[in-house]
């Protein structure tokens, strides 16, 4: 089902749309922002001085940096009297970045996510259990309120006490679950050990995850432990940006449809910043049209993507994302090769003998960076031979995906940590005393 019949607009509507909101929204950042004012003086750029689209390349990159500087409200476009909700973004060193919404924007936001959640095959005939934390973090109740707009029920579950989860799932009948990929797959574990079995005791049928990136291999671990009548899809979004509903993908698993009428995406050269041609991968550059709380401008995502303007079959005409390859600050740099942690994911899920859950770590010794990858089986053996085979074809394996020889280690099932909200693959112990 298409939500809205904005999503079948073609280019030329969409990018009328675009250009005027965009005008409307350097005008008024312009205006009452200073901080914008300040970058735009500094490069010489005036409001006036947008008249396409492609003057967008034009005004200077927003990064989140810019937003930590102006804790909390300095980026803001309106008076704090008129926000009705705030949430912030969990920050590992210093201060979080900290996102208003008008009503307007709760109104747009709530827009986007039921365009994403019918993407993805939601109806008002679903009971969708919502596993993501409630509270500063985005991701709950976009989901929510976008969920319960096209009419689905919803079971507010939060996060942990997973057997609980898994208690309601069977006894309410949940048919969508919103997860992380990594908690999705927990769950499956637990209803194992809870005696059930996934795919014929509970009534799964549609999973929208986000929060993590989503691969093709983990896509299938889900179906392997979900079943194959799941459909998965992935959706994407950032707090900064709005917060889920930025993009998402239907049931055709092409790509996410990227809500243009609100946001303007564009790829660049994360070294350079120069906007690259289309169809090329680089850094995803977002530009929010419509948000009045807090508008962003040219926001580096510092995700890895590339765009796709071919019609779809599913008959929306709004761009597509590739599913994130990585993102440009969780590259890895092990003795000069650039390593995403979605090609390891990829290559360790490419064999049955391990299960979904790994860790990555990355260790200097002397001049040198060793890495090392550790992953469950899912079946404790005792014998030497064959751990010591599998652990050499994965490392092979590795080496012709990396170019690099990598330590694997190979762990006993339900040794390695779980997840319930962002999996933490990766120990980065360089430069650490």
């Amino acid at each position: 089902m298409i939500w809205s019949k904005e999503e079948t607009l073609s280019r030329k509507e969409i990018e009328e749309i675009q250009l005027a909101r965009l005008k409307e929204t350097v005008n008024r950042v312009y205006e009452k922002v200073a901080p914008y004012r300040a970058k735009m003086d500094a490069v010489g750029i005036k409001p006036e001085d947008i008249k396409s689209l492609k003057d967008l390349s034009k005004l200077p990159f927003v990064t989140k940096q810019d937003l930590r500087d102006n804790y909390p409200f300095g980026l803001f476009a309106v008076p704090k009297k008129d926000l009705v909700r705030i949430h912030a973004s969990s920050g590992t060193t210093g201060k979080p970045t900290v996102v208003g919404y008008t009503r307007e924007d709760l109104k747009m936001w709530t827009e986007c996510v039921s365009r994403i959640a019918c993407m993805g095959g939601a109806t008002s005939n679903d009971i969708a259990q919502i596993c993501f934390g409630y509270g500063m973090f985005t991701g709950a109740l976009g989901l929510h309120y976008g969920l319960e707009n096209i009419g689905a029920t919803i079971v507010p579950s939060s996060t942990g006490n997973s057997e609980k989860q898994i208690m309601y799932m069977k006894d309410f009948g949940t048919t969508l679950l919103v997860a992380t990929p990594s908690y999705a797959l927990r769950l499956a574990e637990v209803a194992g050990e809870m005696g059930l079995d996934p795919k014929k005791d509970l009534n799964l049928r549609i999973g929208l995850v986000g929060s993590e990136m989503l691969t093709d291999a983990m896509r299938n671990e889900m179906h392997k432990y979900w079943g194959d009548q799941m459909l998965v899809t992935s959706n994407y979004g950032m707090s900064e940006l709005m917060g889920p509903g930025v993009s998402g993908e239907c049931e055709f698993l092409d790509g996410m449809h990227i809500n243009e009428d609100f946001f303007i995406p564009e790829i660049i050269n994360p070294e350079t910043g120069e906007v690259l041609p289309e169809g090329e991968k680089g850094e995803l550059v977002v530009t929010c049209i419509k948000k009045e709380g807090l508008p962003l401008i040219r926001y580096r995502t510092k995700d890895i993507t590339r765009l796709n303007y071919a019609p779809c079959k599913c008959g929306r005409t709004f761009v597509r994302m590739e599913n994130l390859s990585g993102r440009s600050d969780d590259m890895l740099k092990v003795r000069g090769v650039n390593v995403f942690p979605t090609q390891i994911e990829e290559v360790v899920l490419s064999f049955h003998e391990l299960g979904p859950h790994y860790e990555i770590i990355v260790e200097r010794e002397g001049y040198s960076d060793k890495l090392t990858v550790r992953v469950e089986l899912l079946k404790s053996t005792d014998s030497f031979t064959e751990l010591e085979a599998l652990s050499k074809k994965i490392r092979n394996k590795l080496k012709v995906v990396l170019g690099l020889d990598i330590k694997v280690q190979l762990e006993s099932p339900n040794t390695l940590q779980r997840f319930e909200g962002k999996a933490k693959r990766i120990k980065d112990l360089r430069n650490k005393d």
